[in-house]
């Protein structure tokens, strides 16, 4: 039978203060859409990286050293100074080789993993922590890529995430759903011994439903979804909530380009969720490799953000690519 696991009592959430946010000038999207997140998080100039990238899937190795390097040069290595986590605002690049560019960022480039894309990768030390602050605490700066089909979801993603600050957990409010789907591909549902029982978590509002083939109802109030699809029909009438999560577990949801058989992670902005995450090389069906449902749902609960909720539930991030608004917060403290 399944049961609840522990997951430590956090310390906090990241704040608008504690972010850094890169924008690529040699990208329209990169541009508007960062200045756009930038007034609508309040973040101030020093908290803004401005640099020129090239607009492509995948970078070289040189080119992340000079994204590397320039992140370091403006904000410091993890650990020192306040920038805890990164925003990047684009679309493209994702990837350098094998890794995802927000795994690599965090924790290295891997030239084994690389021959070997189905081997254990580096393990994550922020993986179920408590902190608040993990630059400070663990030397890992976590990121998210502000990434949407175009420029118009882009702005609704952000906005969405504003709006949904604070807004799930209270008293007499109608419960949202936490859906964990099943398919006939047992290998993609290999996610089905790490969730939760089934039922209502009265003090947080959430229904669980786990281990089940169907969609969501129409009028389910969807707060996560969690899949083994390849693809998943009907997302445009799923009615997710702002700071909704949704991900699948596939080989090359990571992939934003898509052209190789399996819905991207985009389709899940597309669809009104804020944040997603997908890997964008062959991963094989390693749990590690894709969010623990138990550990996502219950930081998430606590009141940290979407950011630090998919990255805590990464126990091996290197080829995972985490995209949406990175600082949605439904179950924060109201101010």
């Amino acid at each position: 039978m399944p049961a609840w696991i522990h997951v430590p009592r956090a310390t906090g959430r990241l704040r608008a203060a504690d972010l850094g946010l890169v924008i690529n000038t040699a990208d329209p999207y990169s541009v508007q859409v960062g200045r756009f997140y930038a007034e609508a998080r309040r973040l101030s100039r020093e908290q803004v990286l401005e640099l020129a990238l090239p607009v492509r899937p995948s970078l070289s190795e040189a080119e992340f050293g000079v994204l590397s390097e320039a992140i370091h040069g403006r904000f410091g290595a993890a650990g020192q100074g306040p920038v805890q986590a990164l925003a990047l605002a684009w679309r493209e690049p994702y990837a350098v080789g094998c890794h995802a560019l927000t795994g690599a960022l965090a924790l290295g480039l891997d030239d084994a993993l690389c021959r070997h894309s189905c081997a254990p990768s580096r393990p994550s030390p922020y993986f179920n922590s408590a902190s608040a602050q993990p630059a400070s605490d663990h030397g890992l700066r976590p990121s998210m890529l502000l990434a949407a089909p175009d420029v118009e979801a882009a702005i609704a993603l952000v906005r969405r995430g504003v709006a949904a600050d604070a807004t799930l957990g209270r008293r007499g409010a109608p419960p949202v759903v936490a859906h964990l789907a099943v398919t006939d591909d047992r290998a993609r549902s290999a996610r089905l011994r790490l969730y939760p029982p089934s039922g209502l978590l009265r003090r947080a509002g959430v229904r669980v439903r786990a281990g089940v083939q169907r969609p969501p109802a129409p009028d389910d109030r969807v707060l996560l979804y969690q899949t083994g699809a390849v693809r998943v029909e009907g997302l445009e009438q799923v009615r997710f909530v702002p700071g909704a999560l949704a991900d699948h577990l596939t080989s090359f949801g990571g992939w934003l380009a898509g052209g190789r058989g399996q819905m991207s992670a985009l389709a899940w902005i597309k669809a009104g969720a804020t944040a997603s995450y997908g890997t964008v090389s062959e991963p094989c069906n390693h749990p590690q490799k894709f969010p623990h449902p138990q550990v996502l749902l219950l930081h998430y609960l606590q009141g940290c953000t979407a950011i630090e909720a998919y990255w805590k539930s990464l126990a091996w991030p290197q080829q995972g690519l985490f995209i949406g608004e990175p600082l949605a917060a439904p179950f924060a403290a109201r101010p």
